[in-house]
């Protein structure tokens, strides 16, 4: 008799069913993996023998076979534990294979039985339901698994529970839902950064319409501080982009306590971050910072200080909102629509402009660090703004401005016009509109017309800078109220579209 389990291998973000067959023939004492397991899998036969001795079970001295099928697929993961040792206990006779042919089942055994947490339960349970199965699970992902839709799922803490279960001795109860632990974290108040009032305007605008950002400035002028305030002025998650973003995470194994995700992501990665780590793959394919971001932002500090390959690596994500890995063992795709935001200093020294704190190679120093960011990469920054440093008398005078509550609910407000404006297909927000959609919403008026041609001759916008013009007066449009994009728009719209650097 050959016994059957079902899991599931993952390709990205995507789940594919596996099936674990347990086979005990007569012959030799020996115990098999077959169906190309990578190392954590090929492992699985020592955790499991292990777990089974822990509760006074051995294997029987047969020829024990698994094999995972489709074979020709790569089987990677610990996951694999829990239904191996399933398929052996209804190969042995412990519990019924019927019991067990109800449910997907993933999970990493101890050695001492115990059931270890894993990646990717959010996308397996949703598999399952597709599939009209339940799901078995460790303790520590039901509350993410929960919220795949109304499935049986049982999480047990122990093998020894999940046999209990079955055998009628104890009933597992149904997870209960959560939400993720930065949940109930506080964002940083915009009120607590002194002057830098064109730089929160900025804020507010890239805010109000998902626009990308790049804020230039000295040291210590506050750029990381207007970074880290953004996500505190975004929308909460919608149902859909909080299931897509749970899963992301679910798949990289970075949601410990399960839960699902309501607040945009926020993610800052060290400018020594590599190619893989930033935009995803790897030896074994895994989400990158810029899919980890997917739906929140992505913030870049001392962009130049990026490898100037993995910096363009970004540019067609960017535009896509996508991320195609290919390597000769895997292809898989990501989705990454994320807000990029960065910070640079204007050279190397931080001090360029200042007479008494600017090294001695200025202003060569400055061209050759501003150097190493591409034209097309710079070119979708919407807004690009200069952070000056704050000047001895606004740092000695009292917090004032408005606190991120007051601006989310400008911020708010212009996301709500941008929703039913675009409700019929899929931009969003003004950030992403783009074609018939955009010209349609954000043509000007004749004085702004004018200005936007004229401007475009001076300032040598290529075609995509004169459309992120649009899309930055539109928002500003509807931050203001206003119906129709005028020459006022437009013309702080070019404001924030001025290169902030010297070449």
């Amino acid at each position: 008799m050959t016994a059957r389990v079902a899991t599931v291998a993952f390709s990205g973000i995507e789940t594919i069913m596996v099936d674990v067959q347990v086979q005990m023939a007569s012959g030799l004492p020996a115990f098999s993996v077959v169906g190309l397991p990578d190392k954590a899998v090929s492992e699985a036969r020592e955790r499991v023998r292990s777990a089974l001795s822990s509760m006074g079970l051995a294997l029987p001295p047969k020829r024990i076979t698994i094999n995972l099928a489709p074979a020709d697929l790569q089987k990677e993961g610990s996951h694999f534990d829990l239904p191996i040792a399933l398929g052996l206990l209804a190969a042995m006779d412990v519990i019924g294979l019927e019991e067990i042919s109800r449910f997907v089942v993933l999970g990493e055994l101890g050695l001492d039985g115990s059931i270890t947490g894993v990646g990717g339960v959010l996308p397996a349970a949703m598999q399952a339901g597709a599939s009209e199965l339940g799901l078995i699970c460790p303790a520590r992902n039901g509350a993410e698994a929960i919220w795949a839709g109304d499935l049986e799922i049982l999480a047990p803490r122990s093998l020894m529970e999940l046999i209990n279960h079955f055998k009628g001795n104890q009933i597992l109860s149904r997870p209960v839902a959560a939400l993720s632990v930065e949940d109930g974290m506080a964002h940083p108040d915009l009120r607590d950064i002194k002057g830098q009032e064109s730089a929160k305007r900025a804020l507010e605008i890239a805010a109000a319409g998902g626009h990308n950002l790049l804020m230039s400035g000295p040291p210590g002028s506050g750029k990381s501080m207007l970074a880290a305030r953004l996500p505190g002025l975004l929308p909460d998650l919608d149902a859909r982009e909080a299931l897509e973003s749970t899963v992301i995470h679910s798949v990289s194994g970075l949601l410990p306590e399960g839960g699902l995700i309501r607040r945009r992501p926020y993610r800052e990665p060290h400018h020594s971050a590599s190619m893989p780590a930033l935009v995803g793959g790897g030896h074994r394919v895994k989400p990158g910072e810029i899919s980890l971001a997917h739906h929140g932002v992505l913030f870049l500090d001392e962009l130049p200080e990026f490898q100037r390959n993995v910096l363009d690596a970004l540019r067609q994500p960017l535009e896509t909102g996508r991320v195609s890995v290919a390597r000769a063992n895997a292809h898989v795709t990501y989705p990454a629509r994320v807000q990029l935001v960065a910070a640079m200093n204007p050279c190397r020294c931080g001090y360029l402009g200042d007479a008494e704190q600017a090294c001695t190679r200025a202003p060569r120093c400055g061209e050759d660090y501003q150097a190493r960011l591409s034209g097309p990469l710079l070119d979708r920054f919407d807004i690009q703004i200069e952070v000056p440093a704050v000047r001895p008398e606004e740092l000695d005078a009292p917090a004032s401005g408005e606190s991120s509550a007051v601006v989310r609910k400008r911020v708010l407000a212009a996301r709500d016009k941008q929703s039913l404006r675009y409700k019929n297909n899929q931009a969003g927000c003004n950030a992403r509109a783009d074609g018939d959609v955009l010209m349609r919403h954000a043509t000007p008026d004749e004085a702004g017309r004018a200005l936007l041609q004229e401007a475009t001759k001076r300032m040598n916008l290529s075609a995509r800078g004169y459309h992120r013009v649009l899309r930055v007066a539109r928002t500003i449009a509807d931050l203001a109220g206003a119906a129709t994009v005028t020459r006022l728009h437009i013309a702080e719209a070019l404001m924030y579209r001025k290169m902030v650097y010297r070449r």
